[in-house]
């Protein structure tokens, strides 16, 4: 059996149904059992757990021979590096005496050491401490997300324009949600042995011009991308209902993407979701 952390979400959802493709079982964890009803029809088990709960955690890790870990974005309206934190804390406890043989543990490209960053120094910190404990632990390294901008499709639809904290055309490596359930579906089947440290992205880079391009085409519509001045990062972070630590974090994490630290690995592992396939997926929904 293989346990899928965060389940239902986009990721982890993606990640357990590439298992169930392969004939694989897997135990989707989620805080609601109503979230997890289309994969319940899809084949997949469900352990009710809240990520804070260590003992039930350890207990449903424990059913399972291997793990896919994902720490799940706090909301932005509170400390979100705080809170992420104490969720990293106890998925490293309940791992202990969980006897699982290897996990895959969910990352980004520009991890690093340091703090109040998001993501990027909280699940640095995570890695390091997956590398700490006694049961081997790979790493796939996230670019980012297409579903990102899903996000925005409301706002270019009200009003026709698409926000972006990124340069028109910045180059940004990307992925799917696909893509990152097959990478992480892999690594659960792959000996467990293997336990470097991967990055995933899609077939190509993109721009925040070819994302308004796409959502253009896709559904109809004329689309202006609205570029976000660096100097109004933070504070547009608030008016969108962030906390002030949320705001900073997210600010840094948009500046570290922009200057490109450790975001143009040379030899990534490439899924084969386009852009354009991805944001056709969402013209479905």
């Amino acid at each position: 059996m293989y346990i899928v952390l965060a389940g239902t979400g986009q990721v982890g959802s993606a990640v357990a149904r590439a298992l169930l493709r392969r004939g694989e079982p897997a135990t989707v964890v989620t805080r609601d059992e109503k979230n997890a009803a289309s994969l319940q029809q899809a084949g997949a088990e469900v352990a009710v757990a809240n990520i804070r709960d260590v003992a039930r955690l350890r207990e449903v890790f424990g059913a399972g021979r291997r793990a896919f870990l994902l720490n799940p974005p706090a909301d932005p309206s509170g400390d979100t590096d705080a809170e992420e934190r104490a969720n990293v804390d106890a998925i490293v406890e309940a791992l202990d005496g969980s006897g699982l043989e290897k996990v895959v543990a969910a990352s980004t490209y520009g991890a690093r050491a340091g703090e109040r960053c998001g993501d990027l120094t909280v699940l640095y910190e995570f890695e390091q401490k997956l590398r700490a404990q006694s049961i081997p632990a790979a790493v796939n390294r996230a670019a980012y997300y297409m579903s990102n901008w899903a996000g925005m499709l409301e706002a270019v639809r009200e009003g026709g324009k698409l926000p972006s904290f990124f340069p028109a055309d910045f180059v940004l490596p990307m992925v799917a949600p696909d893509d990152l359930g097959e990478a992480a579906a892999e690594r659960l089947l792959s000996p467990v042995g293997d336990i470097d440290v991967r990055y995933v992205e899609g077939p190509e880079r993109y721009t925040p011009a070819d994302v308004a391009n796409a959502i253009a085409d896709t559904f109809g519509l004329s689309v202006e991308l609205e570029v976000v001045p660096r100097e109004a990062w933070q504070s547009t972070f608030l008016q969108l209902g962030f906390s002030e630590e949320a705001a900073e974090s997210y600010a840094c994490m948009t500046a570290a993407v922009v200057e490109g630290e450790g975001f143009q690995p040379d030899n990534p592992d490439r899924g084969t979701t386009s852009l354009r396939d991805y944001i056709g997926t969402l013209n479905r929904e």
